[in-house]
Protein backbone atom coordinates (compact mmCIF):
# COMPACT_ATOMS: atom_id res chain seq x y z
CA UNK A 1 0.00 0.00 0.00
CA UNK A 2 2.89 2.37 -0.57
CA UNK A 3 1.60 4.16 -3.25
CA UNK A 4 -1.69 5.14 -1.05
CA UNK A 5 0.53 6.12 2.14
CA UNK A 6 2.34 8.17 -0.34
CA UNK A 7 -1.13 9.75 -2.14
CA UNK A 8 -2.53 10.41 1.05
CA UNK A 9 0.86 12.61 2.35
CA UNK A 10 1.27 14.12 -0.54
CA UNK A 11 -2.64 16.27 -0.14
CA UNK A 12 -1.89 16.27 3.48
CA UNK A 13 1.22 18.32 2.90
CA UNK A 14 -0.02 20.13 0.49
CA UNK A 15 -3.00 21.51 2.36
CA UNK A 16 -0.28 22.60 4.91
CA UNK A 17 2.11 23.97 2.30
CA UNK A 18 -0.71 25.88 0.91
CA UNK A 19 -2.14 27.17 4.13
CA UNK A 20 0.99 28.34 5.00
CA UNK A 21 2.72 30.26 1.34
CA UNK A 22 -0.77 30.39 -0.71
CA UNK A 23 -0.90 33.96 -0.47
CA UNK A 24 2.20 33.73 -2.49
CA UNK A 25 0.77 32.39 -5.56
CA UNK A 26 -1.10 34.34 -7.78
CA UNK A 27 -4.24 33.61 -10.29
CA UNK A 28 -2.10 33.32 -13.62
CA UNK A 29 0.57 31.11 -11.63
CA UNK A 30 -1.88 28.73 -10.63
CA UNK A 31 -4.08 28.94 -14.28
CA UNK A 32 -0.38 27.75 -15.83
CA UNK A 33 0.17 25.33 -13.15
CA UNK A 34 -3.07 23.20 -14.03
CA UNK A 35 -2.44 23.22 -17.86
CA UNK A 36 0.52 20.90 -16.79
CA UNK A 37 -0.88 19.09 -14.48
CA UNK A 38 -3.09 18.17 -17.61
CA UNK A 39 -0.61 17.58 -19.45
CA UNK A 40 0.95 15.04 -16.91
CA UNK A 41 -2.18 13.23 -16.88
CA UNK A 42 -2.37 12.64 -20.79
CA UNK A 43 0.76 11.30 -20.68
CA UNK A 44 0.37 8.90 -18.04
CA UNK A 45 -2.61 7.89 -19.57
CA UNK A 46 -0.94 7.72 -23.16
CA UNK A 47 1.74 5.26 -21.06
CA UNK A 48 -0.55 2.78 -19.95
CA UNK A 49 -2.89 2.74 -23.41
CA UNK A 50 0.03 0.75 -25.12
CA UNK A 51 0.02 -1.78 -22.61
CA UNK A 52 -3.83 -2.81 -24.31
CA UNK A 53 -3.89 -6.45 -25.35
CA UNK A 54 -7.22 -6.28 -27.45
CA UNK A 55 -8.70 -2.93 -28.24
CA UNK A 56 -12.37 -4.05 -28.80
CA UNK A 57 -13.53 -5.13 -25.35
CA UNK A 58 -11.23 -1.57 -24.22
CA UNK A 59 -13.33 0.40 -26.67
CA UNK A 60 -16.49 -1.52 -25.20
CA UNK A 61 -16.22 -1.39 -21.68
CA UNK A 62 -15.49 2.46 -22.37
CA UNK A 63 -18.13 3.37 -24.23
CA UNK A 64 -21.03 1.08 -22.55
CA UNK A 65 -19.35 2.01 -19.05
CA UNK A 66 -19.41 5.42 -19.59
CA UNK A 67 -23.47 4.89 -21.00
CA UNK A 68 -23.91 3.19 -17.60
CA UNK A 69 -22.45 6.03 -15.59
CA UNK A 70 -24.77 8.29 -17.36
CA UNK A 71 -27.69 6.20 -16.72
CA UNK A 72 -27.21 5.59 -13.30
CA UNK A 73 -25.94 9.39 -12.57
CA UNK A 74 -22.45 8.25 -11.16
CA UNK A 75 -20.89 11.23 -10.93
CA UNK A 76 -24.31 12.90 -9.24
CA UNK A 77 -23.84 10.08 -6.75
CA UNK A 78 -20.46 10.70 -6.11
CA UNK A 79 -21.00 14.29 -5.67
CA UNK A 80 -23.69 14.07 -3.12
CA UNK A 81 -21.48 11.73 -1.37
CA UNK A 82 -18.81 14.04 -1.17
CA UNK A 83 -21.45 16.81 0.46
CA UNK A 84 -21.84 14.13 3.50
CA UNK A 85 -18.38 14.02 4.15
CA UNK A 86 -18.02 17.54 3.66
CA UNK A 87 -20.20 18.33 6.82
CA UNK A 88 -17.97 17.92 9.98
CA UNK A 89 -15.40 20.40 7.75
CA UNK A 90 -18.00 22.45 7.00
CA UNK A 91 -17.75 23.47 10.97
CA UNK A 92 -14.01 24.92 10.70
CA UNK A 93 -15.29 26.72 7.87
CA UNK A 94 -18.18 28.46 9.14
CA UNK A 95 -21.69 28.67 8.06
CA UNK A 96 -21.30 31.71 6.09
CA UNK A 97 -18.83 30.96 3.66
CA UNK A 98 -21.06 28.83 0.74
CA UNK A 99 -18.58 29.42 -2.04
CA UNK A 100 -15.94 27.49 0.12
CA UNK A 101 -18.04 24.42 1.08
CA UNK A 102 -18.60 24.28 -2.78
CA UNK A 103 -15.21 23.99 -3.40
CA UNK A 104 -14.76 22.11 -0.14
CA UNK A 105 -16.99 19.48 -2.32
CA UNK A 106 -14.84 19.51 -5.16
CA UNK A 107 -11.65 19.26 -3.48
CA UNK A 108 -13.21 15.79 -1.79
CA UNK A 109 -14.37 14.47 -5.23
CA UNK A 110 -11.45 14.86 -6.92
CA UNK A 111 -8.92 13.65 -3.91
CA UNK A 112 -11.18 10.68 -2.99
CA UNK A 113 -12.97 9.49 -6.09
CA UNK A 114 -11.32 10.75 -9.16
CA UNK A 115 -10.60 8.27 -11.99
CA UNK A 116 -6.95 8.72 -11.74
CA UNK A 117 -7.19 7.54 -7.60
CA UNK A 118 -9.73 4.47 -8.49
CA UNK A 119 -7.57 3.35 -11.49
CA UNK A 120 -4.34 4.04 -9.46
CA UNK A 121 -5.68 1.68 -6.00
CA UNK A 122 -6.82 -0.70 -8.16
CA UNK A 123 -3.71 -1.20 -10.77
CA UNK A 124 -1.51 -1.34 -7.42
CA UNK A 125 -3.67 -3.72 -5.62
CA UNK A 126 -3.69 -6.74 -8.69
CA UNK A 127 -0.08 -5.71 -10.08
CA UNK A 128 2.10 -4.59 -6.90
CA UNK A 129 3.41 -1.31 -9.22
CA UNK A 130 2.39 1.72 -7.21
CA UNK A 131 3.28 4.24 -10.29
CA UNK A 132 0.38 5.66 -11.42
CA UNK A 133 -0.51 6.93 -7.27
CA UNK A 134 3.06 8.31 -7.02
CA UNK A 135 2.42 10.01 -9.98
CA UNK A 136 -1.24 11.12 -8.82
CA UNK A 137 0.62 11.99 -5.90
CA UNK A 138 2.84 15.13 -7.58
CA UNK A 139 0.03 16.06 -9.01
CA UNK A 140 -1.94 16.23 -5.54
CA UNK A 141 0.60 17.59 -3.62
CA UNK A 142 0.33 21.06 -5.90
CA UNK A 143 -3.07 20.85 -6.41
CA UNK A 144 -3.75 20.37 -2.78
CA UNK A 145 -2.19 23.48 -2.49
CA UNK A 146 -4.14 25.29 -4.53
CA UNK A 147 -6.94 24.15 -2.47
CA UNK A 148 -5.50 25.31 1.01
CA UNK A 149 -4.90 28.68 -0.90
CA UNK A 150 -8.46 29.20 -0.32
CA UNK A 151 -10.01 26.85 2.01
CA UNK A 152 -6.97 26.60 4.06
CA UNK A 153 -5.51 23.86 6.61
CA UNK A 154 -9.16 22.04 6.20
CA UNK A 155 -8.35 20.59 2.90
CA UNK A 156 -5.73 18.59 4.84
CA UNK A 157 -8.26 16.39 6.33
CA UNK A 158 -9.55 15.18 2.83
CA UNK A 159 -6.85 13.05 3.58
CA UNK A 160 -8.71 10.86 6.16
CA UNK A 161 -11.73 9.87 3.93
CA UNK A 162 -9.44 8.79 0.99
CA UNK A 163 -6.94 7.08 3.10
CA UNK A 164 -10.44 4.61 3.90
CA UNK A 165 -11.69 4.87 0.67
CA UNK A 166 -8.53 3.64 -1.07
CA UNK A 167 -7.59 1.17 1.11
CA UNK A 168 -10.75 -0.60 0.53
CA UNK A 169 -10.59 -0.28 -3.47
CA UNK A 170 -7.04 -1.67 -2.76
CA UNK A 171 -8.38 -4.63 -1.13
CA UNK A 172 -10.98 -5.44 -3.04
CA UNK A 173 -8.58 -5.21 -6.08
CA UNK A 174 -6.17 -7.59 -4.59
CA UNK A 175 -9.17 -10.10 -3.67
CA UNK A 176 -10.12 -10.39 -7.71
CA UNK A 177 -6.39 -10.50 -8.80
CA UNK A 178 -6.19 -13.91 -8.21
CA UNK A 179 -8.84 -14.05 -11.02
CA UNK A 180 -7.23 -12.24 -14.00
CA UNK A 181 -4.84 -13.02 -16.61
CA UNK A 182 -2.28 -10.78 -18.16
CA UNK A 183 -4.33 -9.66 -20.87
CA UNK A 184 -7.13 -8.85 -18.52
CA UNK A 185 -4.36 -6.78 -16.36
CA UNK A 186 -3.33 -5.24 -19.75
CA UNK A 187 -6.66 -4.24 -21.01
CA UNK A 188 -7.41 -2.94 -17.43
CA UNK A 189 -4.46 -0.28 -17.75
CA UNK A 190 -5.30 0.48 -20.94
CA UNK A 191 -8.81 1.13 -19.97
CA UNK A 192 -7.46 3.41 -17.32
CA UNK A 193 -5.24 5.19 -19.08
CA UNK A 194 -8.25 6.30 -21.44
CA UNK A 195 -9.87 7.55 -18.45
CA UNK A 196 -6.68 9.59 -17.65
CA UNK A 197 -6.37 11.26 -21.31
CA UNK A 198 -10.05 12.70 -20.49
CA UNK A 199 -8.66 13.74 -17.07
CA UNK A 200 -5.97 15.66 -18.83
CA UNK A 201 -8.36 17.20 -21.14
CA UNK A 202 -10.99 18.35 -18.46
CA UNK A 203 -7.91 19.85 -16.19
CA UNK A 204 -6.66 21.83 -19.29
CA UNK A 205 -10.53 22.80 -19.36
CA UNK A 206 -10.31 21.50 -23.42
CA UNK A 207 -13.35 19.33 -23.03
CA UNK A 208 -15.44 18.48 -19.62
CA UNK A 209 -15.59 14.86 -20.03
CA UNK A 210 -17.81 13.10 -17.88
CA UNK A 211 -15.18 11.54 -15.64
CA UNK A 212 -16.95 9.87 -12.52
CA UNK A 213 -19.90 9.00 -14.85
CA UNK A 214 -16.77 6.95 -16.96
CA UNK A 215 -15.58 4.96 -13.73
CA UNK A 216 -17.96 1.91 -14.53
CA UNK A 217 -16.00 1.08 -17.86
CA UNK A 218 -13.55 -0.06 -15.20
CA UNK A 219 -15.44 -3.07 -13.89
CA UNK A 220 -17.10 -3.98 -16.95
CA UNK A 221 -13.34 -4.08 -18.79
CA UNK A 222 -11.66 -7.01 -17.66
CA UNK A 223 -14.96 -9.22 -17.75
CA UNK A 224 -15.09 -7.90 -21.65
CA UNK A 225 -11.31 -8.84 -21.60
CA UNK A 226 -12.03 -12.56 -21.08
CA UNK A 227 -15.04 -12.59 -22.51
CA UNK A 228 -13.00 -11.76 -26.19
CA UNK A 229 -10.25 -13.75 -25.38
CA UNK A 230 -12.16 -17.04 -24.82
CA UNK A 231 -15.05 -17.06 -27.21
CA UNK A 232 -15.55 -14.12 -29.55
CA UNK A 233 -11.19 -14.41 -30.69
CA UNK A 234 -11.17 -18.02 -31.12
CA UNK A 235 -14.59 -17.57 -33.38
CA UNK A 236 -12.66 -15.41 -35.67
CA UNK A 237 -9.79 -17.59 -35.97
Amino acid sequence: MTGIVINVLAVALGGVCGTLFGSRLSQDFIHKLNISFGVCSMGMGISSIILMENMPPVILAVVVGTALGLALHVGDRIARGAGLMQRPAAKLLGAQRGGDLSLLVTAIVLFCSSGTGIYGCLDAGMTGSATILISKSILDFFTAMVFACSLGIVVSLVAVPQAVIFSCLFLAAKAVFPLTTPAMIGDFKACGGFLLIATGLRISKIQEFPIADMIPAMVLVMPFSALWTNCVAPLLG
